[in-house]
């Protein structure tokens, strides 16, 4: 499940940097003393201030790319939900010829509205029994014959409709896939343990110490663990809300 995954990898990134400053501060005393001297310290904070900077940018890239795939989903669920409302609409005036289409429609948003409410990141992916509800909905719709001209154009409207819904489906398909690189979080952590390393050296042995390098390492995993659920808002604890789909589903059912 990728909610867990994301929890695997925050509690990986946690444990990198609590062990970082607690192994350079094992290592630093047993250096000979020329790699101990105040030059090499101010190296060592120099070089470290400057991975800070740069993990401060790619932070606010990551921040930034995390929020827009947020927006531009929920955006797009939205849309989703008007379409399949409006093609609901179009079946009704159709006439009660068309309420064997709004069967598996109906049945179709059930399914989306059911898996969306159980927090999981299963709501629009790809499965055998949505495909066949959105296929029985197309078969039923072609297998109309419209006696007059008025529901021709009913017929050609609710086609363009269910065209619309089902390339509105796999553009959210493709998007619950995340945009965050992994090789980016992958540098953002070694900079990070690199900087954390860097706290241990002349680091007083103390109970503070100890705790603010834990509460930091704890604080700086679920920062970026809150980043990755974001970037995947199907599941976890920041995610896109139902209420578009189950107030289309409300709609469909009057």
């Amino acid at each position: 499940m990728r909610f867990m995954r994301e929890i695997a990898i925050a509690s990986v990134i946690f444990l990198c940097l609590a062990a970082a400053p607690l192994v350079s501060m094992v290592v630093w005393p047993r250096l000979p003393a020329r790699h101990r001297d105040d030059d090499t310290n101010n190296v060592v904070r120099l070089a470290a201030n400057l991975f800070g900077v740069m993990t401060s940018l790619v932070l606010g890239l990551m921040i930034n790319s995390a929020k827009n795939t947020f927006e531009s989903i929920d955006h797009n669920v939205h849309a989703y939900a008007t379409e399949l409302i409006l093609l609901d609409r179009t079946l009704r005036q159709y006439g009660a010829e068309a309420d064997a289409v709004r069967q598996p429609l109906v049945a179709y948003v059930q399914r989306v509205v059911a898996t969306s409410s159980q927090n999981n990141e299963t709501t629009f992916v790809a499965n055998q029994l949505s495909e066949h509800l959105l296929t029985e909905i197309g078969t039923r719709l072609n297998a109309l014959t419209p006696p007059d001209a008025t529901r021709v154009s009913f017929l050609q409207d609710g086609r363009q409709r269910l065209q619309k819904v089902l390339e509105m489906r796999w553009v959210l398909i493709e998007q619950s896939e995340g945009a965050i690189p992994w090789p980016l979080i992958a540098m953002l952590v070694a900079w990070l343990a690199l900087i954390f390393a860097s706290f241990g050296f002349r680091a007083p042995k103390n109970a503070i110490t100890l705790a603010t390098y834990v509460v930091s390492a704890a604080l700086i995993a679920g920062a970026i663990y809150l980043i990755l659920d974001m970037d995947v808002p199907f599941s976890g604890p920041i995610q896109i809300s139902p209420a578009p789909l189950e107030r289309a589903l409300a709609e469909l059912q009057r």
